[in-house]
């Protein structure tokens, strides 16, 4: 198959990026943070999560970030949820699209939101089912696709029944998720498959991260399967409190550069973001993984 001639970015920076750092950024950087993103050119803005603030502290201020931020034509501002009561408040914030997070493994489910598989699917059945009601989007995360730091190998007609799952319920689209950054190029092929035949290959997005410094290269390879979207955080930002060493996201400027090298369309300006990126550094108080930002400066 070839490449496709224009890719969809997914930022996640701002709620991904920020959820795992150790240092608190105020509300009024983060409002700062998401407005010089909505002047990159990117469609899709990952804002914040409504999320118990006990578990995860740093998201605590999602209304008022979304009460605070210039909301841009063009760019879908979207939240996670993890429950009936996260949408609730999301639709009081205004906001139109969430997203849900399940696993591929058991042990990660459980230590993650304290569920089986099957318990969260049929929880997450009640949102999607409210997201309908409401008019609002849903959006699915798909965990551990490529590994588990508990389990080790993750079969990938796992992966797929568990995509497939999440599709019938609603969501428009399911991000496959390389949770810890253990993907290497040998597995895409397998995964996205095994999903594809299950699920559309319009509705798949990738989310990697860059762990062991492999996200640009499964970017290459699933480019060539015809994958079209991928979920990126500015400045390499975030990690997984599960893996030992994460270095975070697949940085958004390095993908942009990448795509950009590849005459790949993206719509985003590549030194918006690092400006972006940028701005946050001092904030969360060490230098940004973003090996694009690191090379310019």
């Amino acid at each position: 198959m070839s490449r496709p001639a224009s890719v969809s970015i997914v930022e996640v920076g701002p709620r991904d990026g920020l959820q795992n750092e150790g240092a608190l950024v105020s509300t009024a950087d983060k409002i700062a943070f998401v407005d010089r993103l909505s002047a990159s050119g990117l469609a899709v803005i990952e804002v914040s999560a409504f999320v118990s603030p006990r578990w995860i502290p740093q998201m605590a201020d999602a209304g008022e970030v979304f009460a605070g931020i210039t909301r841009q034509p063009g760019v879908r501002y979207t939240a996670l949820v993890p429950n009936l009561a996260g949408l609730d408040r999301a639709r009081a914030a205004g906001v139109n699209e969430v997203a849900i997070f399940a696993a591929s493994s058991e042990t990660f489910s459980l230590k993650n939101i304290n569920q089986t598989i099957e318990a969260s699917l049929e929880a997450y059945r009640g949102v999607a089912a409210r997201c309908a009601e409401l008019g609002i989007r849903m959006r699915a995360y798909l965990s551990t696709a490529f590994g588990c730091p508990f389990e080790g190998q993750v079969d990938p007609a796992r992966v797929a029944a568990i995509a497939a799952a999440l599709i019938d319920m609603g969501a428009f689209e399911v991000a496959v998720s390389d949770t810890i950054g253990i993907a290497h190029p040998g597995q895409v092929p397998m995964v996205i498959n095994a999903v594809a035949a299950r699920v559309p290959l319009d509705r798949i997005a990738l989310h990697f991260h860059d762990t062991r410094g492999t996200a640009l290269a499964n970017v290459l390879t699933a480019l060539d399967l015809g994958v079209s979207t991928f979920d990126a955080s500015a400045g390499g930002l975030g990690g997984c409190p599960y893996a030992l060493g994460a270095t975070g996201n697949l940085s958004t400027e390095d993908l942009v550069y990448m795509l950009d090298g590849l005459g790949i369309r993206t719509g985003v300006d590549l030194s918006t973001i690092v400006d972006a990126a940028r701005f946050m550094e001092p904030r969360i108080g060490h230098p940004l993984a973003s090996r694009y930002n690191q090379a310019v400066r």
